[in-house]
């Protein structure tokens, strides 16, 4: 590992880097860092936990200390970010940053789900650096609240979901509002195929870093597929908690209302367990959130909300009670775990009906997961309910044969390019 302060930063950010626990660089920090503050266009893809926020924080803060200053602050660096959880937790390691510099910067973290008027407040007088999510910005620029037109580094964290046709409106409304002339880094831990085009477009001659398929980089994840009916992977996630010991796990279900029922029949068995979804409200959302990483909650079942940006300290385990829809998701789900460092476990359920969607995962990966049997929860069940919908491509072995919206959506744009 190389020494953080060989990197080119200020002697400053050095030491704030320091007050976090930052002395190492790790190897996305290690090439980004010198080509972001060169001026370069940056793509960096790099695992889960890997040091990505600080491979573009610390160099953004320094461009703001060797800027002009000016009377009134205008917003020179923004962050984009596809969830609130991601803008609060990027905005603290930015304010975190900043505290210990012989200049101010005045850092502003703005999303939806909440009262847009304390945000407005919060914008008077202009900020350095703003992190958001796409729509409230744009609701702060139609209310006149602030300006991005002097904007010099843009940031995509979570670059690959941003680019997604999920979030291509309003995307595209917000790079229209920008100056053509700009410094653009896109970070993520995947880049689809999908989306390589229109990263391409947005970048400039830009040094395209990949850490993510070197082995020595890899996180400490073991991975164990157990293979279940449908039907008894609550009484199976019970019996491992108890079992095992597990004190802290983040189980993956996919929709809202699994994660809900999950939860409570968890919880009336006398595990503490709380659900985690796009409609809880930003402060129980927060909540749930401060308490699983106090240690207060032993299990949050979650939507792929979770899957993405957040940073719980030493998670020990994810479980995929649901399979994700594509094997991107399952890189980013499994990546809640095994972070900076420490070792980390991922189980699977798979059941009959599920069984070809998660050989189409390890193929993605390119790996083999023997697929264990846990006494007194055999699976009964050994063919699939619908042999059809194994066999379907792009229906995500999970909602069923038909494509949704957005496969449509994503084959017409592949169909286009």
């Amino acid at each position: 590992m190389a020494d953080i302060a060989l990197l080119g930063l200020d002697t400053a950010l050095v030491h704030s880097a320091a007050a976090l626990g930052w002395t190492d660089a790790t190897p996305i920090q290690r090439q980004c860092i010198p080509a972001i503050l060169r001026g370069n266009d940056v793509q960096g893809c790099a695992p889960t936990g890997s040091g990505k926020t600080a491979a573009y924080c610390l160099p953004l803060l320094q461009r703001l200390l060797h800027g002009a200053v000016q009377s009134r602050r205008r917003v020179r660096g923004l962050v984009l970010v596809p969830t609130r959880e991601l803008a609060a937790q990027v905005g603290e390691v930015l304010r975190q940053l900043a505290g210990g510099l012989p200049l101010p910067v005045k850092v502003a973290t703005v999303f939806g789900g909440v009262s847009i008027n304390p945000q407005m407040l919060a914008l008077r007088g202009g900020a350095d650096v703003v992190i958001a999510t796409p729509g409230r910005l744009l609701d702060l620029i139609d209310h006149n609240a602030v300006h991005i037109e002097g904007v010099e580094t843009l940031v995509l964290d979570e670059a690959d979901r941003l680019l997604d046709l999920g979030f291509s409106e309003e995307l595209s409304r917000v790079l229209a509002l920008l100056p053509p002339k700009r410094q653009n880094l896109l970070f993520s831990a995947t880049f689809a195929a999908a989306v390589q085009g229109l990263a391409a477009s947005l970048l400039s001659d830009p040094v395209c870093i990949d850490v993510a398929s070197h082995g020595s980089n890899e996180p400490d994840i073991v991975q164990r597929a157990i293979a279940v009916d449908a039907a008894q992977r609550t009484p199976l996630l019970r019996h491992l908690i108890k079992e095992l010991g597990w004190t802290r796990v983040l189980v993956f279900v996919a929709t809202r209302y699994a994660a809900e029922r999950v939860a409570e029949k968890l919880y009336k068995h006398g595990v503490f367990a709380a659900p985690f979804h796009g409609e809880l409200s930003q402060g129980a959302r927060k909540q749930v959130l401060d308490e699983f990483k106090d240690e207060r909650w032993e299990v949050v079942v979650t939507t792929d909300l979770a899957a993405r940006g957040l940073d719980i300290t030493g998670l020990p385990v994810v479980v995929n009670y649901d399979l994700p829809r594509s094997p991107t998701d399952y890189l980013h789900r499994i990546g809640r775990t095994g972070r900076s460092g420490a070792s980390g476990l991922a189980v699977s359920f798979v059941s009959a009906d599920t069984e070809g969607h998660f050989k189409l995962i390890e193929r993605r990966q390119g790996a083999h997961l023997a697929r264990e049997q846990i006494a007194g929860f055999e699976p009964q069940q050994t063919e699939p309910s619908h042999p059809d919908r194994a066999t379907v491509p792009g229906t995500g072995g999970i909602k069923g044969k038909r494509p949704s919206k957005k496969d449509k959506l994503r084959a017409a744009a592949a169909k286009a390019a």
